[in-house]
C-alpha cells in the first residue's frame, strides 16, 4: 500500500501518495493551482511557470508541478507573493497573444482568459507591437492551428510523441521566434488527432468541426459512454438545445473524453469523437404500418397488430421461420427484454447478432476495438454467442431463398447495406418484416411495421465493455417524436403476444 503524505496548501490539509507532486495531489483533491503545461497524463515539463507556490522555509517560490509533496510541507498558492509571481508569468504569456477573445472559439473554456480574470487584471507594461505569426492554418482533417495564440506549453508535441506516437508536430525556431508547427512534409492525420483540441489550453489548436458552431456557454454537458466500439470510453456529450438555431440545428454538438484511468485515460479516438456528427439525421419518430396503405399508429395499438400478424402467419407456417437480426448497440436493459420476448416467450431459434461485416473496423493497441458496437458483451452475458448461436448473413439469405425463413424482425441493423441490391429481392419475399431502430436506413421503407427507437443519448442505460465492465450512461436529450427505448418496445410486444395466447 502506497505511503500517505500529509501537507498543507493554502491552509487546507491535503494527502498525497508517495511520489506525487504538490500539483498532482492538489488536482486529485480538487484544490486549484493555476497551470498550463502540466497534464495529468502528459507530464510536467515545468516550462509555463504558472503553478508557482510559496513554501515555508524556502527562500524562493517553487513550481508546484516539480515540487514533491513531503510530510509537513506548508505551501501557499493564493498568497500575495505567489499571486504576484503567477501574474508575472501570465503577463509573459500574453506578451504576443492576440486580444481576440470575442472572436476566439476557445472563449469560455480558455486558460488564459480564466486566469487573467482570476489573477491578472494588471495594466499592461507592453509598449511594443505584438509579434505576428500564422493564423487559421488547417494542419489536418480535424485541427486548425493559430500560432499567435500558442504559449509553447508543449502539450501538443508531447501528445503526438507519447500517446499517438505519430510525431507530426514540433517546436521550431529559437527564443522569441519559437513556434509550434508541422514537421515538414507531414499532416496531422492520426486516429487520435482530435485530442489535440482538448489538450491545448489556449485556443491555438481548435476543432475544425466545432469551430464557430455554438458558444460553449450555451452547451449542456452529460457524462456518458461512447458507443463507437466495445472499449466503452468515458465521454462527455455536449448538447445544444438552449439556442436551437445554433450548431446548424443539430442537438449534439461534440463529444469529449472524460477521464477514466481504467478504461480510456484522458483520450478518445477520432472515430468515436466524429462518428456521430449526423446524430439527428434520418431519424424515426413515428410508429408506422407500411404494409398496404401506409398509416401512422399508436404504440398501444401497433403491438397488438404485430402480435396478431405473428399469429396469422404462423398458423400456416413453421413457427421458427421467424428470424431476428439484432445489434450489439443494445443496452443491457434492451438485451434482457430482447431475450425475454424472442427466446423465452416466442421460443425462436434463428438469430443474427454477430457484428461482421457491417459493424467491424480497425483495431489498435491504444483504444480502438475491432467490434464497432458497445455492448455485444451484454448480450453474451445472457447466453448469446454460447447457448444461442448467431447465423451469418449468407446463411440467413440462403434460408430466406429456401423458404425456411418467412419473417424477419430487424433491430438497428440494415440488411440492404450488407446484401446490396440482392437484399431488396430477399426482403420482398418475406411475409412479415418489422424494422426497429433510431434511423430509417435503407431497410426502413421496405418493412411492414416500422418502430422508432431512442438513440443512446435519449435514454438511461448500461453497457458492458469487452472486459466485462458494466458502465452506466444518462439521458442527455429528449426522444424524438414517439420513439421509445428498445426494451420498452420489446416489453410491449411481449405483453401483446402473451395476451394473444402464444403459439
Amino acid at each position: 500500500m502506497a505511503k500517505t503524505i500529509k501537507f498543507t496548501l493554502d491552509g487546507r490539509p491535503l494527502e498525497a501518495r508517495e511520489g506525487e507532486t504538490v500539483l498532482e495531489a492538489a488536482e486529485r483533491a480538487g484544490a486549484r493551482i493555476p497551470h498550463y503545461c502540466w497534464h495529468r497524463v502528459l507530464g510536467n515539463p515545468g516550462n509555463c511557470r504558472m503553478c508557482i507556490v510559496e513554501v515555508e522555509g524556502t527562500p524562493k517560490p517553487q513550481v508546484a508541478c516539480r515540487l514533491p509533496a513531503r510530510e509537513g510541507l506548508v505551501a501557499r498558492s493564493a498568497s500575495a507573493a505567489a499571486r504576484r509571481a503567477q501574474a508575472s508569468a501570465l503577463e509573459l504569456h500574453l506578451v504576443d497573444h492576440p486580444l481576440d477573445c470575442p472572436v476566439c472559439d476557445q472563449s469560455g473554456e480558455c486558460g488564459l482568459q480564466d486566469y487573467y480574470m482570476d489573477i491578472g487584471r494588471y495594466p499592461s507594461a507592453m509598449r511594443e507591437d505584438k509579434a505576428h505569426a500564422a493564423k487559421r492554418v488547417p494542419i489536418g482533417p480535424h485541427i486548425m492551428l493559430d500560432q499567435e495564440r500558442c504559449i509553447l506549453c508543449t502539450r501538443c508535441t508531447r501528445f503526438v510523441s507519447q500517446v499517438s506516437k505519430s510525431h507530426e508536430l514540433g517546436i521550431f525556431g529559437r527564443g522569441h521566434s519559437e513556434a509550434v508547427g508541422l514537421v515538414p512534409g507531414r499532416s496531422l492525420d492520426n486516429p487520435y488527432s482530435g485530442n489535440l483540441a482538448d489538450v491545448c489550453p489556449v485556443g491555438a489548436l481548435t476543432d475544425r468541426d466545432f469551430r464557430f458552431q455554438v458558444r460553449v456557454w450555451y452547451l449542456d454537458e452529460t457524462a456518458s459512454i461512447c458507443p463507437g466500439c466495445s472499449r466503452g470510453c468515458a465521454i462527455f456529450a455536449h448538447t445544444s438545445t438552449q439556442r436551437p438555431w445554433h450548431n446548424q440545428g443539430r442537438r449534439l454538438a461534440r463529444l469529449k473524453p472524460r477521464y477514466n484511468p481504467e478504461v480510456n485515460g484522458a483520450w478518445i479516438c477520432d472515430e468515436g469523437r466524429y462518428g456521430f456528427a449526423e446524430f439527428d439525421s434520418d431519424r424515426l419518430g413515428r410508429v408506422m404500418r407500411l404494409q398496404g396503405t401506409a398509416a401512422e399508429r399508436r404504440w398501444d395499438s401497433v403491438s397488438d397488430e404485430i402480435a396478431v400478424a405473428w399469429h396469422q402467419v404462423v398458423r400456416n407456417k413453421r413457427p421458427d421461420g421467424l428470424a431476428v437480426v439484432a445489434s450489439g448497440s443494445l443496452s443491457n436493459e434492451d438485451w434482457k427484454a430482447f431475450k425475454s420476448l424472442f427466446v423465452d416467450a416466442l421460443k425462436l431459434k434463428r438469430f443474427l447478432f454477430t457484428p461482421e461485416p457491417d459493424q467491424v473496423g480497425t483495431e489498435d493497441e491504444l483504444l480502438r476495438r475491432r467490434d464497432k458496437v458497445p455492448n455485444l458483451a451484454g448480450g453474451m452475458a445472457l447466453g448469446f454467442g454460447a447457448q444461442i448461436e448467431s447465423m451469418t448473413w449468407d446463411a440467413l439469405a440462403g434460408e430466406i431463398e429456401a423458404g425456411k425463413v418467412w419473417g424477419l424482425y430487424v433491430v438497428d441493423r440494415d440488411p440492404l447495406k450488407v446484401w446490396g441490391e440482392k437484399g431488396r429481392e430477399l426482403l420482398e419475399r418475406l411475409d412479415f418484416l418489422v424494422y426497429q431502430g433510431p434511423r430509417k436506413g435503407l431497410t426502413g421503407d421496405l418493412a411492414h411495421f416500422r418502430l422508432p427507437a431512442t438513440a443512446w443519448l435519449e435514454e438511461d442505460g448500461h453497457f458492458t465493455d469487452f472486459q466485462g465492465r458494466i458502465q452506466g450512461y444518462r439521458r442527455a436529450l429528449a426522444p424524438l417524436g414517439a420513439a421509445k427505448p428498445d426494451w420498452a418496445i420489446f416489453a410491449g410486444l411481449e405483453a401483446a403476444w402473451q395476451g394473444g395466447g402464444g403459439l
